[in-house]
């Protein structure tokens, strides 16, 4: 019953014949002697058939097997589900992003090996599923014979520390779940456990956090704080974006517009892209781990691994990008990304917002304070769907710019890459500028649609003999419709807390920062120093 319930949520035809067999806790072995545990999800059948590898931190139990194991399995898809190295019996250390190339290729080997396997292996999964997919498939001689990467990239690393700021939410979020992720009842919800975790990312300094949120040192926390400094290497070994032109196998991919790795994702999207791979991808309203993405991304995975292992090939014929589109409440199809659109700035002015050039003005002030960090409100975040949420108590703060346009005389459908120019000067030299694009709606409440971050250190090299810093500011990309009678609104501020890690306004390392100092920051947007966002105006929209 819970199997056909199952399927009718996915879409897919009912399963037909016996139910497949599982081998549990099968020993695969690594080249070092340790062994990595994994179950086998076999179907009907004694000859030799392709694989489905799913690598996985966090167990081979519960939903993960029901959804990735035996639904795979029950339509025709041999599924292996490996523990990775040191969780859930798998032998040796659990180092987050390290070792997943050696193991991953190793697993790819012994699969190949195996009287029940015919050569052909595939991998899936979502998010650091993902990336153990990414670990591997670049480096194979024989090629896989898909990938399935939902809420992905083929590198975290400008995730952990995005606009070179540590992403305190998220990585202390993640440490508090894989830390305690083998306890006792840890995957039944905690309302306490989850308000100390929030709790502990205010903690100074950030690398006790762990402590602060689950009782005992989270060693992924202790690595991504501790090497959060520009120009440190010590996350190279997990980066396999320099392999991503070079793949060649087919690939499929889905992600959010509120997900954490949308960014990177579409990097890699348009790096396959223009190596003439081929990619497709599925761009949905969600969040990372929104249960309304589920079924999209299972039935994305699962028709793609149908086409290229069982050659059921119906399921290819969809557009290459397939987005939706915010605000208008449909779904659009492309044949590349970005779709072909105007860059239109829009230029910011005392209180204002406009695409006419910029007027004689005096800059924009606030002082940015440690102490009392610009609060984030909404969001990409791994603490919970965030997504759009209402600005008002962000926006009534002293330490926040607005800058607002009139109401728009026509819908305008904003689709593609965002990027914002602002000439700010702090009095430290140190600062962060983070830039939101909001829509107001016709009473006033606004909604945060995109947003970007950049931390700036003295000696930049961008500044000019003034201090002024021509601040360059990667909004996420999105989709979305702003309506007829609503305003475009621009905050700037000095940081969104804590979300990302508050400024000290020091050269002290994030890894052992306690005390800070506050900043004043001026915001220039006249003639000679104008400060704009540039948006990518559906070319009829």
């Amino acid at each position: 019953m819970l199997d056909r319930l199952l399927d009718r949520f996915l879409g897919l035809p009912p399963a037909e014949g016996p139910a497949p067999s599982v081998t549990k806790a099968i020993p695969v072995p690594m080249p070092d002697g340790v062994r990595l545990l994994a179950d086998r999800y076999a179907v009907p059948g004694d000859e030799p058939r392709p694989v489905v590898l799913i690598r996985t931190p966090y167990g081979r139990k519960g939903l993960v097997s029901k959804i990735f194991g035996e639904t795979l399995a029950r339509h025709g898809l041999q599924t292996v589900l490996q523990s990775t190295r040191g969780t859930f019996g798998s032998g040796g250390e659990f180092r987050p992003f390290h070792l997943e190339k050696e193991d991953g290729l190793a697993t790819v080997a012994w699969l190949r090996e195996q009287p029940w396997c015919d050569g052909r292996v595939a991998m899936a999964g979502a998010s650091y599923l993902g990336h153990t997919q990414w670990a591997v498939a670049p480096y194979l001689d024989e090629p896989l014979e898909a990938l399935c990467l939902g809420v992905t990239a083929s590198e975290f690393v400008s995730t952990f520390y995005p606009g070179g700021i540590l992403a305190v939410d998220n990585m202390v979020s993640w440490s508090a779940l894989i830390g305690r992720q083998e306890g006792r009842f840890a995957g039944l919800p905690n309302p306490w456990q989850t308000k100390k975790t929030r709790a502990a990312m205010a903690h100074l300094p950030v690398s006790g956090a762990d402590v602060a949120a689950i009782g005992k040192q989270v060693r992924f926390l202790q690595d991504v704080s501790e090497h959060a400094g520009p120009g440190d290497d010590f996350w190279a070994p997990s980066d396999h974006s320099a392999e991503v032109a070079a793949l060649r196998t087919p690939v499929t991919m889905v992600t959010g517009w509120y997900d954490l790795f949308i960014s990177a994702q579409l990097r890699d999207f348009k790096e396959l892209a223009a190596a003439g791979r081929e990619p497709r991808i599925t761009i949905g309203p969600w969040a990372h781990g929104e249960p309304a993405s589920l079924k999209t991304l299972l039935t994305d995975q699962i028709g793609f691994l149908s086409a290229h292992l069982l050659g059921d090939t119906a399921p290819l014929r969809q557009a290459p990008v397939r987005l939706y589109l915010q605000g208008a409440g449909r779904w659009l199809d492309f044949e590349s990304w970005p779709p072909k659109s105007d860059a239109t700035p829009y230029f910011l002015r005392p209180g204002g917002l406009s695409s006419a050039e910029p007027v004689e003005s005096k800059p924009g002030t606030f002082t940015y304070d440690p102490a009392d960090p610009t609060p984030s409100v909404g969001g990409p975040l791994l603490s919970g769907v965030q997504k759009q949420r209402d600005n008002k108590d962000v926006e009534e703060r002293r330490d926040v710019l607005l800058f607002t346009g009139d109401a728009l005389k026509r819908d305008l459908d904003v689709i593609g890459e965002i990027s914002a120019l602002v000439h700010v000067r702090t009095d430290l030299g140190h600062g962060d500028v983070f830039v939101r694009l909001c829509d107001v709606d016709g009473r006033g409440v606004s909604r945060n649609v995109t947003d970007g971050i950049l931390r700036l250190r003295p000696g930049n090299p961008e500044s000019d003999v003034d201090g002024v810093v021509a601040a360059e500011v990667h909004l996420d990309p999105t989709a979305y419709r702003f309506r007829r009678g609503h305003r475009l609104r621009l905050q700037v501020a000095g940081g969104a807390f804590p979300r990302f890690a508050r400024n000290h306004g020091t050269d002290e390392p994030v890894f052992t920062a306690v005390d800070g100092k506050p900043a004043r920051f001026e915001i220039f947007h006249d003639p000679a120093r104008p400060s704009r966002i540039t948006l990518p105006v559906l070319s009829g929209g």
